[in-house]
């Protein structure tokens, strides 16, 4: 009956299922089969292909289907990786719309002989790849740069992130072949910033062919003000004076700028930020150590149209800068990891707040927030409601049992939910009793999550095989599972547990004493879509059951198996 229907129609309701769910539907049947591979294509799948001569049939098949967003691992400067990019350009550059050669060490003469081949490439990653600008003349050549810039005229998103070698020259010619740049990261680059007058000058300076110089990229900066749209500095040290000479270029209309990491930046300089860029809608902060609560109070008094915020690891933060965040009424994802201060009392009355509309949260991180207490917890999960997808708490140590069943009671949408190192946990808080017994029931339950993808809970002290079973019941969609360091987990529960995780792909067990290759053999039965295991530290597994195990399921990639029977072992096809 299915098989009759339009390509067009199989195809739009295959897009809603998720992506291991549309991999298996594949196999139904070859007009599911072609359906499915249209829905890829729609949900912008990155396809990672290592470099080596076996992918070269692969990359054959990849164009054939015109796929169009891919990432290259282990690409060198030998030949088998310029055969294989010499494959790509031809076989995927006509519709390739996203290249990643990040970490990668290709020449200067493969890379430009392949993004030549990509007319339509619209995003670029080149971050770490500093075999390509360590001579300083990529693109020098006036005649090169000319044949680049025709064929990339249309690039938008440009990765130049961890460049040890990047310099003004190398930068401009570079940018200067992609006019239509909107995104550009610079993340963890070396740039040099002379305090002076200067920055705000007319007057133009040379560019420098040994070092990555602030003013070089705020002459970019103003010349390309009209189009960008995203920046990513972080980590590049950038102090208060920079931030506000950057913030106040005219005709600049920033949506999206991360920080990540630059240390110097003052509250004093964020507040003149907000009142600079008004339109932004993603600002990351994190690791801004000198930032306090009054940073916070400029962003939710100035930036309305905020949906995406991270003030991880600011250690100065409080309740009190909390309290202002029910002025960011489209706040969409808030990271507050590691703000060590915040109990969440003030975020919890923001969320419940009855006099205005609280934000629509879809992605809550308070992970190493030690002073987190289950009464915030308890008072902020039923405010969140279905909205919410990605939960992390991991290591908020203070938090019980009670956190767990308003968690299952309240957010049973969720697909990420991360509570490794809540120690306090325990399986009757996971099997939904209001306290222990002898003999907990398992249906009916509280924890029912249909949806969960990932979930994390590792060195969980008090997990036994019965809270397993009880998670491995209640979320049977789990793509991504880390149990390490539970240490009373035992073949038995996995036993019971595996059937109910076929679509596992990325299991976690390491430093699981109990566990041998009974388990191994159980799992290689039930989870044939595993692609990583780590199994390091398990005393129980030795080298032999690993092999075996790579064997039964030649699909898995990589297998950590650290010091199993007392060998350091790592297998990574």
């Amino acid at each position: 009956m299915a098989d009759s229907l339009p390509l067009e129609m199989l195809t739009y309701i295959l897009s809603f299922l998720p992506l291991s769910d549309q991999k298996e539907a594949s196999l139904v049947s070859r007009a599911w089969y072609c359906a499915a591979q249209n829905a890829l294509r729609e949900t912008n799948v990155r396809y990672n292909i290592p470099v080596s001569s076996a992918s070269l049939s692969a990359i054959k098949n990849l164009g054939l289907r015109g796929i169009s967003h891919i990432s290259l691992t282990n690409l060198d400067g030998s030949p088998a990786s310029h055969q294989v990019l010499q494959s790509v350009a031809y076989h995927l550059g006509p519709h390739l719309e996203s290249l990643c050669l990040g970490g990668g060490s290709p020449t200067e003469a493969s890379f430009l002989a392949l993004i030549l081949g990509c007319p339509v490439l619209r995003t670029l990653d080149l971050s770490g790849c500093n075999s390509l600008f360590t001579s300083g003349t990529l693109l020098a050549q006036p005649e090169t740069a000319q044949c680049v810039r025709k064929a990339l005229s249309g690039l938008r998103d440009l990765n130049l992130a961890c460049l040890r070698d990047l310099t003004d020259l190398s930068f401009n010619h570079l940018s200067g072949c992609f006019p239509s740049l909107e995104r550009l990261s610079l993340a963890y680059c070396h740039l040099t910033f002379e305090l002076g007058p200067t920055w705000g000058s007319i007057t133009p300076q040379v560019s420098s062919p040994s070092q990555l110089s602030f003013h070089n990229l705020l002459q970019f900066v103003k010349e390309r003000a009209g189009r960008l749209r995203a920046l990513d500095l972080s980590g590049t040290g950038l102090p208060p004076e920079a931030l506000q000479a950057l913030g106040q270029v005219t005709g600049l209309q920033l949506e999206e700028l991360s920080l990540h990491s630059c240390r110097d930046l003052s509250s004093e300089a964020v507040a003149t930020l907000c009142r600079q860029q008004p339109g932004l809608t993603s600002l990351d902060l994190s690791g801004c150590s000198e930032l306090t609560d009054r940073a916070l109070l400029a962003v939710s008094r100035g930036l309305q149209h905020l949906r995406h915020l991270s003030l991880r690891k600011l250690q100065r933060l409080t309740d009190a800068g909390c309290a202002a965040l029910g002025a960011l009424h489209k706040l969409q994802s808030l990271d507050m990891a590691e703000c060590c201060l915040v109990s969440g009392r003030e975020l919890a009355q923001v969320l419940g707040s009855v006099h205005r509309a609280p934000p629509a949260l879809t992605s809550l991180r308070l992970a190493y927030c030690s002073s987190l207490k289950d009464a915030s917890v308890l008072s902020m999960i039923p405010a969140l409601g279905p909205s919410l997808k990605v939960l992390d708490l991991s290591s908020c140590v203070a938090l019980t049992n009670q956190t767990m069943q308003a968690i299952c009671t309240y957010l049973v949408h969720l697909s990420v939910l991360r509570l490794a190192w809540c120690k306090e946990l325990q399986d009757w808080g996971l099997l939904g009793e209001k306290e222990p017994s002898e003999e907990p029931m398992l249906s009916p339950q509280v924890l029912q999550f249909p949806q969960l993808r990932q979930l994390s809970l590792s060195l969980l002290p008090a997990l036994t095989d019965l809270g397993l079973v009880a998670v491995a019941r209640g979320c049977p969609s789990l793509e991504r599972l880390a149990l390490s360091h539970c240490s009373h987990l035992s073949d038995e529960g996995w036993a019971q547990a595996a059937r109910f995780w076929p679509r596992l792909q990325h299991l976690n067990l390491s430093c699981c004493s109990q566990l041998t290759e009974q388990t191994l053999d159980t799992i290689g039965q039930a989870c044939k879509q595993l692609r990583v295991l780590d199994v390091a530290m398990c005393p129980g597994i030795n080298v032999a059951a690993v092999r075996h195990f790579q064997a039964q399921l030649p699909q898995v990639t990589c297998i950590q198996s650290r010091f199993v029977g007392g060998a350091d072992l790592t297998l990574t096809l």
